[in-house]
C-alpha cells in the first residue's frame, strides 16, 4: 500500500473514516479524494462485503487499506471489533446493501451516514437501491428526484435527514440516464456534507 503523507497538525484531531462500500466505489473514490491531505478527516479504511467488487481495486489504487467481511463478521461484532482496533471515528456508507446492526449505530452515535438515491421518505426501505429506486421513480411518473444524505439508524433509510438535492426527472428517461443525474449529484455534495457533518463534533470528542 502506498502511505499517504497528510499536512502536520494535530493527529489527535484528525477523524479517521472507514468506507463502507459493496459495489464499484465511485463514491468511495470521490470521498477518498476530498479527505486526501485534508487536516480534518482521513479515509483510514475501506470495508467490503463483496470480494469482486470494484471499490477494491479503488482503495488499492488509491492507498487506502480494505477490509473484507462477510455478514456473519457484521452481525457478530468481528467487524465492530476491528473498526475498534483501528481507532475509527466516523463511518460513510457508499453503495453499501447491508443494515448496520444496532450495536454498531450505538457504537457510533450520529457518527455513520448513508446516501440514498432519491428523495427520502419516497423510495426508501429493503431493496430500494441503484436502478430499483430510479425505475420505480420513471414508474410512478414522478417529475424529479434526487439524493439524500441522512444519518444512520437501526431501521433502513429512516435517519435525521442531514442534505438533500433534486433533480428532474426527464419524459423520456430511463434508469440509466436517470441514474447518470443522481450519481453527479452524488459526486457533488457527498463529501462536502461528510466534511460538514464532521465540522459540527464536538471538539473534545475523539475514539481512543
Amino acid at each position: 500500500m502506498v502511505r499517504r503523507n497528510f499536512p502536520k497538525a494535530d493527529l489527535r484531531a484528525v477523524k479517521r473514516i472507514a468506507i463502507f462500500a459493496s459495489g464499484s466505489g465511485t463514491n468511495a473514490e470521490e470521498l477518498i479524494k476530498h479527505f486526501h491531505e485534508n487536516a480534518l478527516a482521513q479515509v483510514a479504511l475501506v470495508c467490503c462485503d463483496q470480494p469482486r467488487a470494484g471499490v477494491l481495486q479503488r482503495a488499492w489504487d488509491l492507498g487506502v487499506p480494505s477490509y473484507l467481511f462477510n455478514g456473519m463478521q457484521l452481525r457478530n461484532g468481528t467487524l465492530l471489533r476491528e473498526l475498534q482496533g483501528q481507532r475509527i471515528d466516523v463511518l460513510v456508507l457508499a453503495g453499501f446493501l447491508r443494515l448496520v446492526p444496532a450495536e454498531m449505530v450505538q457504537a457510533f452515535p450520529k457518527r455513520i451516514v448513508n446516501i440514498h438515491p432519491a428523495l427520502l421518505p419516497k423510495y426508501g426501505g429493503k431493496g430500494m437501491y441503484g436502478n430499483h429506486v430510479h425505475e420505480a421513480v420513471i414508474a410512478n411518473r414522478d417529475k424529479e428526484s434526487g439524493i439524500t444524505i441522512h444519518l444512520v439508524n437501526e431501521q433502513y433509510d429512516e435517519g435525521e435527514h442531514l442534505l438533500q438535492e433534486k433533480c428532474p426527472v426527464l419524459q423520456n428517461d430511463t434508469a440509466a440516464t436517470l441514474a447518470q443525474r443522481i450519481h453527479a449529484l452524488e459526486h457533488a455534495h457527498y463529501p462536502a456534507a461528510v466534511e460538514s457533518m464532521i465540522r459540527s463534533f464536538p471538539s473534545e470528542v475523539k475514539s481512543e
